[in-house]
This record gives structure tokens, sequence and C-alpha cells, in this order.
């Protein structure tokens, strides 16, 4: 039993009958309040009966009475607007700072059992593994899985949009610098998205569109912003790339951010930064406004050929400089790394776009996007499996990772949609019994 469960039963009303205070007075709730997050009562504006008296005012709730005096309200005059103090158990008598006894509703005989024992399952399931929910999901009406996934995709994008606000004001709102930065923020992963961010801000976007359709130039003032052209090399393309940053950086006064910064350890070499930054200089020199190029773009599979671009064919058989390898392959970006600058670049700076400039086709046009890709795979959509919930597109996948990052994780279940769903069926099925 938790605070924010008495909330949860006390904002719904999902009590029994009869209601009665603690002196045998009956109580009706005509309105429970409006939950307040703040400090202060937990419930203002609230409108009951006691004894057929009518109340208007402010409603604290506790696990136990004596909470009251462990949470020092006796001494503070914020809750003497109190009219009735909510009790999961009474255990004492408690006074307001201006010497009333509140009248106290001991909610104990008034919940039904299976209603705490639905939500003690999904504050400790079997399975620590599985979905809180897991077991109890197939039961819930699919009209409300959809439209809960439907809201869930839309707070994921909104929870990237975050890191577009941020790089937005950076650029004093230029959209083009903003979303080279952002590419070149997912381009590195997760583990180089830092490093790869430094480059980017490092090295001017109208410096490099001067060397458009040089992709050897473009790399190398990316791999000498890097750091990666320090030093003495045996191979002639780092010794060209090399030549070539020295020659451009006199003249633009460019500074490397230091290559300590670069992590290549327990990382698929296809997914070293020098092939990715090899692979982005590509991109660059093959279009010189990423931005109003995407913007013109509305189906998955134009844009996708847009970001399937390759390395310089130095390294077809290197993944480092000077570290030739047996096989040699072609290192094109792969449908991996091409979906996540969509899903994770892209489209929230779309939505963002559509947001300050007031278009809403632009929002609708991201959201559009994540349905025509594929659904994504991994550790956290496969939890989902076994309780049937199974996506079918990045929008649903991407409203799973919410769902499980931001509520199945943190136990949330109270404020989400399906487990409100679950807790108050089992509270339906339990008023009818």
């Amino acid at each position: 039993m938790t605070e924010a469960f008495l909330h949860y039963i006390w904002q719904h009303q999902m009590l029994g009958k009869g209601l009665t205070t603690t002196n045998g007075q009956p109580v009706v709730v005509h309105r429970p309040g409006e939950l307040n997050l703040d400090a202060g009562p937990d419930f203002f504006n609230a409108r009951i009966s006691i004894g057929g008296v009518e109340w208007a005012g402010n409603i604290e709730i506790h696990l136990r009475s004596s909470d009251w005096k462990r949470h020092r309200h006796t001494s503070d005059k914020a809750y003497n607007s109190i009219i009735l103090h909510v009790v999961y158990e009474h255990d004492s008598h408690i006074i307001t700072e201006n010497g009333k006894e509140p009248a106290t509703l001991e909610l104990k005989s008034f919940v039904h059992p299976s209603l705490v024992a639905n939500y003690d399952a999904l504050m400790a399931p079997a399975d620590p593994q599985a979905v809180p929910c897991g077991r109890r999901l197939p039961k819930v009406p699919p009209l409300v899985v959809h439209s809960s996934l439907d809201r869930l995709t839309v707070e994921r994008i909104e929870s990237k949009s975050e890191v577009v606000h941020r790089l937005l004001d950076e650029s004093r709102g230029n959209w083009e610098q903003t979303c080279y930065w952002l590419m070149a923020h997912y381009f590195g992963g997760k583990v180089n998205a830092l490093p790869f961010e430094l480059v980017a801000k490092a090295t001017d976007p109208r410096f490099l569109a001067r060397w458009k359709d040089n992709p050897q130039r473009i790399e190398a003032l990316l791999m000498g912003q890097a750091g990666f052209l320090e030093g003495y090399f045996e191979d002639e393309y780092p010794r060209l790339l090399q030549a070539d940053y020295e020659a451009l950086r006199t003249g633009a006064s460019l500074s490397p951010i230091g290559n300590y910064l670069w992590r290549f350890f327990r990382i698929r070499p296809s997914a070293f930064p020098t092939i990715r930054l090899s692979q982005f200089a590509n991109l660059l020199a093959s279009t010189s406004n990423l931005f109003s190029t995407l913007l013109e773009i509305t189906d998955v599979k134009t844009m996708e050929s847009l970001f399937n671009c390759c390395a310089a064919d130095y390294w077809d058989t290197h993944y480092q400089f000077d570290q030739p390898t047996t096989r040699k392959s072609t290192k094109r970006v792969g449908r991996m790394l091409t979906d996540s600058l969509i899903i994770n670049a892209w489209i929230p700076l779309l939505f963002v776009y559509g947001e300050v400039c007031g278009q809403q086709p632009y929002k609708e046009q991201a959201l559009n996007l994540l349905q025509q890709l594929p659904a994504e795979d991994n550790n956290i959509i496969r939890r989902f499996a076994p309780a049937g919930l199974v996506p079918e597109n990045a929008a649903q996948s991407q409203a799973l990772i919410q769902l499980y990052n931001n509520y199945c994780s943190c136990h949330r279940c109270l404020d989400c949609r399906i487990g409100h769903s679950i807790i108050r069926s089992a509270n339906t099925q339990a008023i009818k019994q």
C-alpha cells in the first residue's frame, strides 16, 4: 500500500458504498477535488457532504492518521482548510494548527481486497524480467491498447524533441545547422554521440559546403577535426587526408577535438567512428542543404536511399588507419543506422519544425514516416511478445519502448492507461461480486 495508490483510489472514487467517518457520520463525495502535485494538501477544491452538511475545501491523504504528525502538519497553517482527512488506517487522533480536529475517513473497510491484490501484483510481478501487467494485458480491450500506443508514440517523439530544442537554441534558430548537428549526433551511435556532435560543432557546415562533390576533402576535414590525423602514417590515403587537412587548417584556424574522446571498445568494427565519419562525409558531399532536402521527402524509401551512402574505398579493407584486414567489404550505411537516423534524428526534428512553425501537416508527416518504417526488434520489444503485444511498425515499437522505459520499469502503472484499465476492471468486478 502506498499513498500514490490511495491518491489514485480517491481520485477515481474506487470505493465501496456507505462511506462513513470514524465517528459514524455518513460521507458523500460530490467532487473528489484536483490532485495537487506541489506542496500543500493532496487535493484542492473538493466538495463533500458529512452528516448531511456540505463542505468545500481541501483533502489530505495518508496511509495512517499518525503520518499527519510525522509530516509535521500540526504546525502548518496550509492544512487548516482540510475538510476531510482520508487514511487507509486510522491509528491516531490529529489536530490542525488552529486546534481543530478534521473529520477522518478510514478506507480500509471500503477498498475491496481484490483491488489491492491487483495493485500489489503490478508493483511486484512474479517475474521481475517480464512486463508487470503481462498476464492481464491480453484481457485489456484492444481499443484501450491501441489508443494508449498512439499517445505513447507522440510522447516518445516529444521526449526526443528536447535534444532538438537544445540544438536549435544553440544554433539560434538555424534549421540547417541544427539538422547537421543532429545527424552527426546520431551517426555516432550511443557510444560516440558526444564526440561526433563536437566534431560537427567544430566544423562549420558552410565551410564544408565549399567542398561539395569532394568526399575526400570533406572526410579530411572531419577526420582532422576528430583528431584522427595526428602523427605518422604508412598508408597513402591517410597521408593524403592529412595533407588536405593541414592545408585547410592553416587558412581556417581549425582546432581538432581530443581523440581520447572516441570509443572503439565493444563496438562492431563496421560501426567504428572512423567508418562512420567517412560515411558522414559522403552524405554531406552528396547533399548540400540536408534539412531542405529531407523536408521535401515524404516517403521512407526515398529517405533511405539518401542515407544509403558508402565510406571511401580505402575503408573496404580497413577499419582503422594503417590496419588492413584480410577480408574486403564495402562499408555502406546499413538498414539499422538508416532507420535510427530517421527515427531518432529526422522525425523529432520534423515534428518540432511543425510545432515551431505552427504547421500541423509536418507533425502528421513525422508520425506517418514512423508508420512506414518496420518495427524495431530489441530486448524491450521482446518483453511484450508473451503478452501478445507485437508491434506492426516503428510507431508502435517506439510506443512500447516509451511504455517500458517510462512506466513499466518505473512501476508507474497508475499513470498508464493500460494499467488504469486493468485496475479499473478489477474494481468493477469486485463491486459486482
